[in-house]
């Protein structure tokens, strides 16, 4: 595919990349930023009159947290915007209006509030057909992200790209800021044989970006699933629109923006955080209950044969740095437990910057695996398998099974994080 390579001179915020283009957030250079000031993609392209979509067909791909800070939705806001031709409507993992729960199957129908078709990105069909995308000049990608690479959504947009790429179809992501902020760095990289919808790209679990970069990094380094790092032989036009007033030591709470949950059990900002420290435990079905179907999702390590004061006791003595553990008891709402009163332990991030997120779970594992030699998680449990494609590789679970020591995989789970870094370190936006 012949890649357009579009220059925008004398703006001081631009990133040019072959094939992609950045439009600034601020033509005459950023402010500094303070809470309340974060503008989204969304606001931004409204606030310049909509270029590049005016006079043309567009699909969106978004969710219910593809919102400005007024909570209208991006749908309302393309819809109703002068010369935007709004025609079609794409659902990922959930839908287009959230209506869907974790899992489910998200089909073809028809948007009520505006009679535009919806189709389905989320179930037999995750990369967009061509008849899915006939007529349509530009694509638009607006959807909170989490940060994480087993989160399916980053998963649909590089589907969508890909597709877009094939068939000479502009792409346009409207950025969003990274919930876990733009710093940190966590976790191995995809191997050979393991890519899939939950770890679609050879990076870190945590990588650091937010999705409007991400884009930039897949677009330029190849969109095929595994390729990552090799030249891919075609890639989209993409243009991505920067938030004003972001920064990358920003989490969340301190954008001023209003948090509307991209999925129904992450439903507080800090919530990605804590996806990142037990979901990739939370695989392994009939272990330890992580909280989902109680009010505190991913926020606990709990069952009915723990010892709470116990667990916390081994916990403790690991001296975690940013960690610190409670004890808890409680009844889930739903799931397989309940009803049940549960014991464990609640965690807190006291210094995030300092704390190793996604490396609670396997602390707390080593711990369960220490004090109930019965209840190991890989001998108790179901899901091994989904549990390898969302750690991207068996080693974790091969070399961990051994001995249950978190120091036999320490080395493996960190080894890509400073090589990414650096490669990723050419796609930022913000500082």
């Amino acid at each position: 595919m012949k890649i357009k390579t579009v220059m925008v001179a004398a703006l001081a915020a631009m990133l040019m990349f072959s094939g992609s283009v950045v439009l600034p957030a601020n033509a005459a250079g950023r402010k500094k930023s303070v809470k309340n000031e974060v503008i989204p993609g969304i606001e931004v392209l409204a606030k310049r009159g909509f270029p590049g979509l005016k006079g043309k067909n567009v699909g969106l791909v978004t969710n219910p947290s593809g919102v400005d800070r007024q909570l209208r939705s991006t749908i309302d806001i393309l819809f109703n915007a002068p010369e935007v031709n709004l025609v079609a409507l794409y659902g990922p993992e959930h839908g287009v209006r959230g209506d869907v729960y974790a899992g489910g199957k998200v089909a073809d129908n028809t948007d009520a509030a505006t009679g535009l078709p919806v189709y389905s990105l989320y179930g037999a069909t995750r990369k967009p057909t061509a008849e899915m995308l006939e007529g349509v000049d530009v694509m638009v990608y607006d959807i909170q992200d989490v940060g994480a690479r087993s989160y399916t959504f980053i998963s649909t947009l590089g589907l969508v790209m890909e597709a877009c790429a094939e068939l000479g179809i502009e792409v346009m992501v409207l950025d969003r800021p990274n919930p876990l902020g733009g710093e940190k760095i966590e976790g191995s990289c995809v191997e050979d044989g393991f890519f899939s919808f939950v770890s679609q790209y050879r990076i870190p679990y945590i990588y650091g970006l937010t999705v409007g970069e991400l884009a930039l990094l897949i677009n330029e380094t190849g969109l095929n699933r595994g390729q990552l790092g090799n030249q891919a032989p075609s890639r989209c036009r993409l243009t991505v629109i920067p938030m004003e007033g972001w920064r990358r030591s920003m989490r969340y709470e301190d954008t001023g923006l209003p948090w509307v949950l991209p999925s129904p059990n992450i439903p507080y900002p800090t919530s990605s955080a804590y996806y990142c420290a037990a979901g990739i435990c939370g695989e392994l079905y009939g272990f330890l209950n992580i909280g989902v179907g109680y009010t505190l999702p991913f926020q606990v390590f709990a069952e009915e044969w723990i010892d709470a004061v116990r667990l916390k006791e081994c916990l403790d003595a690991l001296r975690l740095p940013g960690v610190s553990f409670r004890t808890v008891w409680f009844k889930p709402f739903s799931g397989r437990s309940a009803g049940k009163l549960l014991q464990g332990v609640q965690y807190f991030f006291t210094d995030y910057t300092e704390a190793r997120i996604t490396e609670v779970q396997f602390h707390v594992m080593e711990a369960v695996a220490k004090l109930y030699p019965d209840h190991r998680p890989f001998e108790a449990a179901s899901g091994i398998g989904l549990f390898d494609k969302v750690c991207g590789s068996p080693f974790i679970r091969e070399q961990f099974s051994r001995s249950y020591r978190f120091d036999d995989i320490r080395d493996f789970w960190r080894k890509d994080e400073d090589a990414f870094r650096r490669l990723s370190a050419k796609y930022r936006l913000y500082k």
